[in-house]
């Protein structure tokens, strides 16, 4: 925002808070030359119904003209809540009490607004629930409340490999739909890491008044090579021949890992590709059956065959 615009806003906001404002006045609160503030006058005369009483007269809106100041933040919200507390407010005008609890009704209630709105949206986005836990709440309005305003979750997680439930302190960073689920990606306290948590596996969620910020964390960094969410220690590259009848789809595939792809003369498709998690790329590719052939790595190949063969035992009973 140039300082140009800023002080644009300022200005409304203070012929808003004193009609008949003087130029000498907006001169020494903005410290700029009274000629700047008959220029800016001029410029914002072209979009806000403002007026004139007369030069040296002041500044007005006409009518009902009215800007909302944008949402405060939390500095300004503490700032603003604490003046009863710091200043002697017997010494003020009556009608401070009054203007005080204008403004941050009207703060909070822009507040409400956006809280509202997110679990407005989340209502609309629906997710698959644990079969073995069919009434799951919707922990999405919470999680992106405090992803918004950078303050820490107190939460119940589920971890399903070892079937047991922990407290943890999360610093929630970003939400991340994979395979028709949402995954928190945050900051563990109890752990002292960054961590991937399925949202379906919150048993409670709840934002806390602690703030966090999370420096030079890089998304696109902590998920590089990984071809779905959970992130793997090695890599490994992978060469696959897609048939004709599904190369058209294979190439619409919406993918997190850019590979390299190159028609053949048959109507197929040659697919080269480094990942980090083996299992995860090979449950992908199971999806088309017989039409992917994998030619490299060979041990993933013979890992293929083990497994058809495993199959074809199982179904020849």
């Amino acid at each position: 925002m140039s300082k140009l615009f800023s002080r644009w806003i300022a200005i409304i906001m203070a012929i808003q808070a004193k009609p008949g404002i003087k130029a000498v006045e907006l001169a020494e609160k903005f410290e700029v030359s009274k000629r700047t503030i008959y220029r800016d006058i001029d410029g914002l005369s072209a979009v806000t119904p403002i007026t004139s009483e007369g030069r040296g007269k002041g500044f007005r809106f006409i009518g009902k003209f009215m800007m909302y100041p944008p949402d405060l933040n939390d500095e300004e919200s503490v700032a603003l809540s604490m003046i009863p507390f710091v200043v002697d407010t017997d010494k003020l005008p009556r009608a401070f009490h009054s203007a005080f609890d204008k403004i941050m009704a009207a703060h909070k209630g822009e507040k409400n607004k956006s809280i509202n709105l997110i679990d407005r949206i989340t209502e609309r986005i629906q997710m698959g629930k644990p079969a073995y836990r069919p009434q799951s709440p919707n922990f999405l309005p919470v999680i992106i409340q405090a992803m918004l305003e950078c303050r820490t979750l107190h939460t119940t997680y589920h971890t399903q490999y070892r079937n047991s439930t922990t407290v943890r302190q999360i610093d929630p960073y970003f939400l991340v739909p994979r395979e028709q689920r949402f995954y928190l990606i945050g900051y563990c306290r109890k752990e002292e890491r960054v961590r991937i948590f399925r949202v379906s596996r919150f048993l409670d969620a709840k934002m806390t008044e602690q703030t966090f910020d999370k420096g030079d964390f890089d998304i696109h960094r902590f998920l590089k090579d990984t071809w779905s969410i959970h992130r793997g220690d090695r890599k490994t590259t992978f060469k696959v021949k897609f048939s004709a009848a599904v190369a058209r789809y294979v190439k619409e595939e919406e993918l997190f890992v850019q590979p390299a792809m190159t028609d053949t003369a048959d109507g197929g498709l040659m697919f080269r590709v480094t990942v980090n998690n083996e299992d995860e790329f090979i449950r992908w590719l199971l999806q088309y059956g017989p039409d992917a052939e994998v030619l490299s790595p060979r041990s993933a190949r013979e890992a293929m065959k083990e497994k058809l063969k495993r199959w074809t035992e199982l179904y020849a009973k």
